[in-house]
């Protein structure tokens, strides 16, 4: 296992998520370990697999287009008393998948680990049929399923090596593509359930998610030019939330929550979930797709159109601010 430096942060930024987990860290981990085995669904190559492939193939396994079966194979491994990662497009793992994943990952608890790649608008003008603004909302309505979404590439490394290292099912959401912002330069411990603080503030509560982090970080910048202080929040984990960051968010005068997925389910709904049963509630305003399918188009322009980049979000917050709601 490498250590999270500038170096390496710079390095797997170029790589992206995906990359940085199918690239560096499975090729690792089957070197490390050998009960350790990698599967997918036909995105061998372009999930980045190929120094698996090449290196490890008596320890790959390429279902082809046949999700379903890919949770099944991955279980059977599993309950042979292997590790084993599963990892294609998030959009199919967790929607064509999702009987299997309940019934062996979560109700039988089997030891997989998935990897749901080009999660949110990441597929582009592949379209809505590629996009995944729901899988948030799917994983972590199963029980015993821990439910991760990386700031960064330096953190899906991170993530990664946690999900070897725990006994169960883990669901590891990846976002954005190459050359993706980098948000950790240094070493930290990742833990899951513990949000990190990336930065203070007394007005504003911004918690986000994935790749949104880095936008809620530049948004907080234009806020401070407006004379908001914001504080920003980075909950990588889903399920299980972290429940201490999210009361000391409930003594701010606005929390804000920010994901590349739909406000039905996510993180916002998490949130609201927890702050709904207790004493102190703050309010509340939830950034992300609404109940609605998106109109196509590259990566970065359905983010805009939807208000999911570093303006969008600051002008929402700021209208937020002034009106009281």
């Amino acid at each position: 296992m490498q250590t999270l430096s500038r170096k390496t942060a710079r390095m797997w930024s170029r790589l992206g998520q995906r990359g940085t987990i199918c690239g560096v860290a499975l090729p690792e981990m089957l070197e490390e370990r050998s009960d350790c085995y990698i599967l997918t669904a036909d995105l061998g190559t372009t999930s980045g697999l190929s120094r698996v492939m090449q290196q490890q193939p008596e320890r790959f396994v390429n279902v082809g287009i046949a999700e379903q079966n890919l949770i099944g194979v991955a279980a059977g491994l599993a309950f042979e008393g292997n590790v084993v990662f599963a990892t294609t497009f998030a959009t199919f793992l967790t929607m064509r998948g999702y009987e299997q994943i309940r019934h062996n990952l979560g109700y039988q608890k089997a030891n997989v680990k998935l990897i749901g790649s080009a999660a949110g608008f990441a597929m582009g003008m592949f379209g809505n049929s590629h996009y995944s603004y729901e899988d948030i909302a799917i994983m972590r309505s199963i029980p015993n399923m821990m439910v991760i979404s990386p700031a960064d590439a330096g953190e899906a490394y991170l993530a990664a090596y946690m999900a070897l290292e725990h006994d169960g099912p883990v669901y590891i959401r990846l976002s954005g593509g190459l050359n993706a912002p980098v948000v950790y330069t240094e070493p930290y411990a990742f833990a899951p359930g513990r949000a990190v603080w990336l930065r203070e503030g007394k007005d504003v509560a911004l918690i986000a998610t994935g790749g949104m982090t880095a936008d809620a970080l530049e948004a907080a910048k234009r806020l401070e030019a407006d004379g908001i202080q914001a504080a920003v929040l980075h909950m990588h984990t889903i399920k299980p939330l972290d429940t201490d960051a999210l009361y000391a968010c409930s003594g701010y005068g606005l929390v804000v929550t920010i994901e590349e997925h739909s406000v039905i389910g996510g993180l916002g709904s998490a949130a609201a979930e927890y702050f709904m049963e207790q004493e102190r509630k703050p309010r509340q305003i939830r950034i992300g797709i609404q109940d609605t399918f998106v109109r196509p188009g590259g990566h970065a322009y359905v983010r805009q159109e939807n208000g999911l980049d570093a303006a969008g979000i600051s002008q929402r917050v700021k209208a937020a601010v002034s009106e009281g709601v």
